[in-house]
């Protein structure tokens, strides 16, 4: 038996980047601890946000949560960003298949949020 969000490629290429994450977090150096516990508290939210979402029933909410991963996936590329843009981690390999990963999950959790149908409001 399987969660419901386990199905989706999205949550597994959201493990996948987890893993990636944890590679680059576990190469920062000493002192950049800050950097570390951000960029893996945002990985763990993107996993987090699209399981919340499939577990929803209120389609407002679903769309929601799967808007809040998504911003979480670009919260993660910024501190990507900024790890590379200080040679903090010299794995190039590394840090271009988390970004990769990261436009992936981009990519298919805006798809996903469009897919939730719109509640109707009704005008009286």
């Amino acid at each position: 038996m399987y969660f419901d969000f386990e199905k989706l490629d999205v949550y597994k290429v959201t493990l996948d980047f987890v893993v990636s994450a944890d590679g680059v977090a576990q190469n920062l150096p000493r002192g950049r601890r800050y950097l570390k516990d951000q960029l893996l508290r945002a990985a763990n939210s993107i996993a987090a946000n699209i399981a919340e979402g499939v577990g929803e029933y209120s389609v407002a909410e679903k769309a929601r949560f799967y808007r809040i991963a998504k911003r979480s996936a670009v919260e993660c590329a910024s501190h990507l960003l900024v790890i590379e843009r200080l040679a903090l981690v010299r794995d190039d390999v590394l840090l271009n298949q988390g970004r990769e990963r990261l436009l992936r999950i981009v990519a298919m959790l805006t798809a996903l949020a469009r897919s939730v149908p719109e509640k109707r409001i009704q005008h009286r």
